[in-house]
């Protein structure tokens, strides 16, 4: 699947066959996400990986939710996710990006068991990934896009990103309805651009680009 092929319109409720008719994947997409789902699902009851309720609306809380991305940067295929935890929204958009000549994505995580189910997934999928033991701070990686999701609040997560702008990135952060106050306390830390856009899976979320960031003063 080309990801500027990916074009996302508002329905609820969203199951796999709603999923597939409004991203327009393919079966094989779709079994995949269903594989992960079900991954997901098995790994989380012996590890704190998602909400446990979340299972229950993975389509539209998880799948979906970072299925969005790609309708505002179609052309990237170099991604990395900060924070993947659970592999969320980094491994969706792998999914996606799989049949993309040059897609990667990688996955920086801290916690070595999340790495371990993050493993599981991808080796299991074949997906374009790599996976990073490791604080994203630490790394130095050219990408494309930046994203995250749950990773930290704004003012420390744009602390996390510094090196992957420095680099070149641009960043697309999933955020909650809290987001106003987050950029408003890092803009007395950071110089950045950013506009915010409404999450078409969740009215009380954003969407958060941010570009051209530089250091103001010490976190």
């Amino acid at each position: 699947m080309s990801a500027s092929a990916l074009v996302i319109e508002k329905l609820e409720p969203v199951d796999a066959a709603a999923f597939q008719r409004m991203v327009g994947v393919s079966d094989a997409v779709l079994s995949d996400l269903a594989r992960y789902q079900a991954l997901l699902a098995e790994w989380n009851a012996v590890m704190n990986l998602v909400g446990p309720a979340t299972i229950a609306t993975y389509w539209n809380r998880h799948a979906w939710d970072s299925a969005q991305l790609l309708n505002y940067a179609p052309e990237a295929k170099v991604w990395a996710d900060l924070g993947a935890g659970a592999g969320l929204p980094g491994i969706v958009l792998a999914i996606l990006l799989k049949e993309t000549p040059g897609a990667k994505v990688h996955l920086v995580e801290s916690m070595a068991k999340r790495c371990r189910f993050l493993r599981v997934v991808a080796d299991e999928l074949k997906l374009p990934v790599e996976i990073h033991n490791a604080r994203a701070e630490e790394l130095d990686l050219k990408v494309q896009v930046v994203t995250a999701r749950a990773c930290a609040p704004m003012v420390r997560l744009l602390g996390f990103a510094q090196p992957y702008f420095k680099r070149g990135a641009e960043a697309w952060f999933l955020k909650g309805q809290d987001v106003a106050s987050e950029l408003a306390e890092a803009a007395t830390y950071w110089k950045f651009e950013s506009d915010l856009r409404p999450s078409l899976s969740d009215p009380r979320g954003h969407v958060v680009h941010v570009k051209g960031l530089k250091s103001v003063r010490k976190v």
